[in-house]
């Protein structure tokens, strides 16, 4: 499962990713003139709403009002990731962390497209680099990255560190919590990964990935009901996900 986490705007980049918003770069000491402000709130809100193309023409128009404001390189980099454009997006991150090498929202972006170009030694970097930052709202975000990039290159026993590291910060992150039930329920804990799960569904919604994972813990716990409960809630709510065709496929006789 990939449960990474953009610090700015949307859900999109990643199969399965959730999203959080954080403007902190519009807030920064760093300032702009008003007219790159006002075409880069206009680019985010059609970046919001998939036009990809007015989106860009007013971050072009934002870079012409001021060419070094770090923030609209960190969305250039969004946008052209989005695009399936990777030099030019890393371009972009790199230029804006250049021009402004505190801010982490950048650091956390920059670090989510070098995991999903496979480069986790340089993301575990970017991403602990944005953590240690002490005026970062959101480390807890970037330790989850870091645990979510390690996860998938396989790498579980930083994968679990990072992801404790989170959670001490913040307890309810759902990204942290729904991948500890999954390492916890794969190292065979499955009282764990039952904690984690609960606490998973207490802040976040349900998805059939989550699901079929409460059902599998609850089987090896022997719980019937919760399996049923499960079931129930997948077959349901998720009637046409691949976890339900999955879940079918193994009832059968």
């Amino acid at each position: 499962m990939k449960y990474l986490f953009l610090t700015l705007l949307y859900v999109g980049l990643l199969s399965g990713c959730a999203n959080t918003v954080d403007n902190s770069g519009l807030r920064s000491n760093t300032t702009t003139n008003n007219a790159a402000t006002a075409n880069l709130n206009l680019a985010i809100e059609y970046m919001r709403t998939g036009n990809m193309e007015i989106a860009l023409e007013r971050l072009d128009r934002a870079y012409d009002a001021d060419p070094n404001y770090f923030y609209t390189h960190n969305i250039y980099g969004l946008l052209y990731q989005r695009l399936g454009r990777p030099e030019l997006a890393e371009k972009h991150f790199k230029r804006a962390i250049a021009l402004n090498n505190n801010d982490s929202g950048t650091k956390n972006n920059y670090g989510l497209f070098l995991c999903q170009n496979g480069r986790f030694g340089e993301a575990e970097k970017t991403f602990l680099s944005a953590a240690a930052n002490p005026l970062y709202e959101s480390p807890a975000l970037a330790y989850s990255n870091a645990g979510t990039c390690a996860m998938m290159n396989k790498q579980f026993d930083i994968a679990e560190k990072h992801f404790r590291q989170a959670l001490a910060l913040a307890p309810e992150i759902p990204a942290a919590l729904i991948q500890m039930a999954q390492l916890t329920y794969t190292q065979e804990n499955y009282l764990s990964a039952r904690g984690y799960l609960q606490r998973y569904q207490a802040v976040a919604r349900h998805t059939p990935a989550s699901l079929l994972l409460g059902i599998n813990i609850e089987r090896q716990l022997g719980d019937r009901n919760a399996v049923s409960s499960y079931e129930m809630l997948l077959k349901n709510n998720h009637p046409d996900s691949l976890e339900a065709k999955q879940l079918n496929q193994t009832a059968r006789p």
